[in-house]
């Protein structure tokens, strides 16, 4: 990937207006930004999509989100954090209460990534310019207060920088460091955009390198949803204790720990373990429950109903 230019410009014009069920969304960012050129990044706020694609349901957040919920992260009290069916983990499915009709909430578009990318042919058609498409919305960081803007919809854009294989200025060879470019544009945009000033549509310039072809859309936003197997907090911790015991959502605890983990995992229980890498020998059995819900988190079960004897991936097929 080229390198990003130490500098870019960040627009969001005035005067966009109410949209509402049907409105084109092609015709508004022609409107809004007519002086649109290759290698721009055009960023829509996910509410006008939605409102567009008719995506406003009647009732509250609370009788909206069972359909939208996919599978239970966290629960705290009247707060659940849930994976919806676009793949994203958000605070009520990502449902909207604000700015919409007294009794109404919005949905999230069905589909983030193919919105991103008609409008970014619609673009193409009217104006010929071949422009990045962003659709994002708002969400919270499981680490930190406050919520940040990320890309829920891309077209025309790669979205992740893998660095892996890279050497920095010392020599050092890069492995983890894989900046989110789309997320990183959507924060950036929506510091102009805003929450209440009613500009929805924002254009990022400078960023052509980043921009492919036309007809080359990109994996989308959708792809930097984790597998539910890699994702290292894919329950909350009152849910992950629940799960374990009932020997529930065996996806959701990845693969199959080391067995010197689970020896040492075993030892906090009080149970004397030794173990290879592909079996771990108990002393003595203990109490079946938080054993059975050990081993269930960590992968490892008794192998041929031996108690004493554990090896890894024979979790039972269930949640």
């Amino acid at each position: 990937m080229s390198a990003v230019p130490g500098r870019i410009e960040v627009l969001a014009p005035d005067g966009v207006g109410e949209v509402l069920v049907g409105t084109d969304l092609v015709a508004l960012v022609v409107a809004a930004l007519p002086d649109l050129a290759d290698g721009d990044v055009v960023v829509l706020t996910s509410k006008i999509v939605s409102k567009a694609e008719g995506r406003t349901v009647a009732g509250t957040r609370d009788e909206a989100l069972p359909g939208q919920t996919v599978r239970l992260v966290a629960r705290r009290g009247p707060t659940s954090i849930v994976a919806n069916p676009q793949g994203l983990v958000m605070a009520a499915a990502g449902i909207d209460a604000s700015n919409v009709e007294t009794g109404h909430v919005l949905l999230l578009p069905e589909d983030p990534d193919a919105s991103a990318r008609a409008v970014r042919e619609g673009v193409r058609e009217r104006t010929g310019r071949n422009v990045a498409v962003l659709v994002t919305d708002t969400a919270g960081r499981a680490w930190r207060h406050g919520q940040s803007d990320l890309a829920i919809g891309a077209a025309g854009i790669e979205v992740l920088d893998d660095h892996a294989g890279r050497v920095d200025a010392h020599g050092n060879e890069l492995a983890v460091t894989a900046p989110a470019l789309v997320d990183e544009l959507a924060g950036a945009a929506d510091l102009v955009k805003g929450k209440l000033t009613g500009r929805p549509v924002a254009v990022v310039r400078g960023l052509a390198a980043l921009v492919l072809p036309d007809g080359d859309h990109g994996p989308g936003a959708r792809s930097l949803t984790r597998d539910l197997s890699g994702d290292m907090f894919a329950l909350g911790a009152r849910e992950a204790v629940v799960a374990a015991l009932a020997g529930e959502q065996p996806d959701a605890f990845g693969a199959p720990a080391p067995a010197g983990d689970v020896v040492d995992a075993l030892r906090r229980l009080g149970v004397r373990a030794t173990g290879t890498e592909d079996v771990v020998r108990l002393e003595r059995a203990g109490d079946d429950t938080p054993l059975a819900a050990l081993g269930h988190a960590l992968g490892w079960t008794p192998d041929g109903g031996d108690p004493l004897e554990w090896r890894p991936g024979r979790r039972p097929a269930t949640g």
